[in-house]
This record gives structure tokens, sequence and C-alpha cells, in this order.
């Protein structure tokens, strides 16, 4: 019997192997926390499957989503970028890879490490919704528009708060798996 999913994923392997494995699951890893804000960077103004379609090109690209690395890019490296077919050449969003990079690293001083940092916008714990469709999910809410506030204002660039709900689905800061799909629970058990 096929598994019951969320009607975003549905139809393409790609789509599917990355919601049942990866969106939604509470990241609290640095390393992996600065990958999905950057993919989620990229994407503004494109669709999530272009982005996973690129992703492994992005790893090698930018030195496997290493931010130590990232933080001290040159415009030599940023000129390589900008040539790379591989990946989104949009000069805008690579050169704010590299200050978000830096500002990464800002705020793991600051707080200890990044996931101390935006996990305490909700009490380290994940907010859990109850979607009976995905269309249901917001693409903003009060919360995202403080984080993204927050982290503008520590100079983080392509943050706006779409990007930034996006980047609290993907890294399980909120479930927004449909009720009905598979995920929901399995998701949800992962949680407490």
């Amino acid at each position: 019997m096929e598994k019951q999913r969320c009607g975003w994923c549905k139809g393409d392997t790609l789509y599917e192997e990355y919601h049942d494995t990866e969106w939604g699951v509470p990241l609290k890893d640095d390393a992996s926390l600065f990958e999905f804000l950057i993919l989620e960077t990229f994407q503004a103004g494109l669709s999530w499957i272009t982005i996973l379609r690129k992703r492994e090109n992005f790893r090698k690209a930018l030195d496997n989503f290493d931010y130590q690395k990232i933080a001290l890019y040159q415009e030599d490296k940023i000129s390589d970028l900008l040539q790379d077919a591989g990946i989104v050449r949009n000069k805008l969003k690579i050169r704010a890879t590299v200050t978000n990079a830096q500002a990464f690293i800002q705020i793991q001083q600051e707080f200890g490490s990044f996931s101390n940092y935006i996990w305490a916008f909700v009490d380290g714990k994940p907010i859990q919704n109850h979607l009976r469709d995905h269309k249901e999910a917001p693409a903003t809410t009060p919360l995202s528009d403080t984080i993204s506030k927050d982290l503008k204002k520590r100079g983080f660039k392509f943050v706006g708060s779409t990007v930034i709900y996006a980047h609290m689905q993907a890294t399980g800061m909120v479930n927004d798996h449909e009720i009905d799909c598979f995920r929901y629970k399995e998701v949800s058990l992962d949680r407490e």
C-alpha cells in the first residue's frame, strides 16, 4: 500500500525522499542548520525542487557548506562561483552566503551555537501544527517575522520572513506535515 504523504511532494522521487527522510525533522546541528539556511537563501524566488536538484552541486561548490571556509571567501572564489553552471549564479545571493557565514559565526560566539540561538525562539520545542492540507500552511507567521528581523539586525541577508518560515519547516522548528501524512506522527514522536 502506498504511503500517505503531504501533497506538495507527490510524484517526484527526489521530493518524496527529501520529504520522507529530512523535511520537518528537528535539526540541532549547526552545520546542518547552516546548510538549510543557505539553501533557503538561494531558493528565494525559485522552487524548492530546483534547489534540491542542485544541492550536491552547491555542496561541492561551497566546500560542503563549511561556514568557516565560506566566511573567508574572497573575490576570486566569488567569481568562480558566478561561473559555476551547477548552482544558482546570483551575485547577490552568493555574496549573501559569505556575509551570512560571517554573521553565523558571530551568533555562535555570542550564544555558544547557532542552534541555541534559533531554537530559543520556540523555547527549544517544535511548534506542532495540525494541517489537513499543505496549502493551509502559512508563508509567514509573526514568529518568522520576529526571527527575520533579528537575523537582519545581526547582518544576515536574504532572510525575509518567507525564507525563515521555510527554514523553520525544513529544520523541524515547526511540524507542517499534513495530519494524514505518515511522517506527521513519526516527526511528532521524534520531538518528545
